[in-house]
């Protein structure tokens, strides 16, 4: 059975991660190393949440670690959200998120990370277009994952998968399974490509929807 939408304000969460050195785009640091990749963390946070203010009337950030606060906030636009990530796991930190979100009147809501540097506005457009007929919308990520989950309700019991099967190729296959078993309609945009390895890397500089202040970031760094 379908669920009732839930009447708010339609807005956007974005999850990310200070960009500290160190403790940011790890995968990468044989590309481009700690600092560069703290300074990719920084522009994909910034493209992210620039994409997400002008097309919704709310956007949240929800951030870690919990001291990561003022750091992040002052790159942060004017009349962004901000709440730092709770919860043991990314599943757990995901429920926690959505569920404030919608107890501060949001909905329905569109759940991103910052990895994915080719969503545009048209995919954010087609997301919320989705959720006018349908419980769920997932964004598929190449990966196995997603960089896209919307919701019209707060339907928190889609994250908690068993804790092996995040930052794996399942996640996308058991959100799914966990939306049926909810019996939850279930639409699915087209996939995109995360930006977190070496291959990712090359295979985004020749994708001419990489932003260019993006491309720029990920150009490997030259040797001595």
């Amino acid at each position: 059975m379908s669920a009732t939408a839930h009447r708010g304000t339609p807005s956007i969460l974005v999850m990310a991660k200070e960009p500290r050195p160190g403790t940011v785009k790890t995968r990468l640091h044989p590309l481009l190393g700690p600092l560069r990749c703290a300074e990719l963390q920084a522009g994909l946070i910034r493209h992210t949440l620039e994409l997400a203010t002008v097309h919704t009337p709310r956007t949240y950030l929800a951030y870690a670690p919990a001291d990561g606060g003022d750091a992040i906030g002052t790159t942060t636009p004017a009349g962004v959200r901000l709440r730092f990530q709770r919860g043991e796991d990314l599943g757990g930190r995901l429920a926690a998120a959505v569920a404030d979100a919608f107890a501060d009147g949001a909905g329905p809501l569109l759940v991103i990370g910052t990895d994915a540097p080719t969503l545009t506005g048209d995919h954010l457009t087609a997301a919320f277009a989705a959720l006018e007929s349908h419980d769920v919308v997932l964004g598929p990520a190449l990966d196995g994952g997603y960089y896209l989950i919307g919701l019209r309700a707060p339907h928190t019991t889609l994250f908690a998968l068993d804790a092996d099967v995040w930052s794996t190729d399942r996640v996308l296959t058991a959100t799914r399974r966990a939306a049926r078993r909810e019996g939850l309609s279930v639409e699915l945009l087209c996939p995109l490509r995360d930006l977190d390895t070496p291959e990712d890397a090359t295979a985004l500089l020749v994708d001419p929807a990489l932003p260019a202040p993006i491309a720029a970031l990920i150009q490997p760094v030259e040797g001595p």
